[in-house]
């Protein structure tokens, strides 16, 4: 069954939808962390329960990251996505905390041809988890700030929070 709830942040609103599992922290793995205003952001649907309680390891571990004591999210997720998709997503997995990376260099963390850079940049765009996989550590390869589904505002906020310079890694 997917649960949902909403918690409070720094960014807004966000909204964490999960589905039910055993042998997640909970009871509840989560499939999407939503923001206000994002591009292709999740929307509560008829038949999914508000649970509030099912996302307190969610809740715990966001104020954590907010408060600066969190810098590496450990959340039980569920599968989704393609193959490829998922290659990409592992890649973000990777990027450090307070830290930056290029679409090229993530190219090359998830062994996909540096040619292929538009298909991961709409794998980026498709994350459906926000925050917990770290798509705001993205930037263009001349350190520019480019797209993230929540804008760039909130991206902008996100690095300044993790004390990120917009230079990719490797380029200082």
């Amino acid at each position: 069954m997917t649960v949902y709830t909403t918690v409070d942040s720094p960014l807004g609103e966000l909204l964490l939808v999960g589905e039910e599992s055993p042998s997640a922290a909970g009871g509840v793995a989560l499939a999407s962390l939503s923001m206000p205003e994002q591009k292709g952001a999740a929307v509560v649907r008829e038949g999914w329960r508000r649970a509030p309680d099912a996302f307190a390891e969610v809740t715990r571990q966001l104020n954590a990251y907010f408060d600066g004591t969190l810098t590496r999210f450990t959340l039980t997720c569920t599968e989704q996505g393609t193959d490829f998709q998922r290659k990409v997503w592992a890649a973000l997995e990777g990027v450090p905390y307070g830290t930056t990376t290029s679409y090229g260099e993530l190219a090359d963390r998830a062994g996909i041809a540096r040619a292929a850079v538009r298909a991961l940049g709409t794998a980026i765009g498709a994350n459906p988890l926000l925050l917990v996989r770290p798509c705001h550590r993205v930037i263009g390869a001349d350190g520019s700030l480019t797209g993230y589904a929540a804008g760039l505002e909130r991206k902008r906020q996100l690095l300044a929070h993790e004390g990120a310079r917009a230079v990719p890694a490797g380029r200082a």
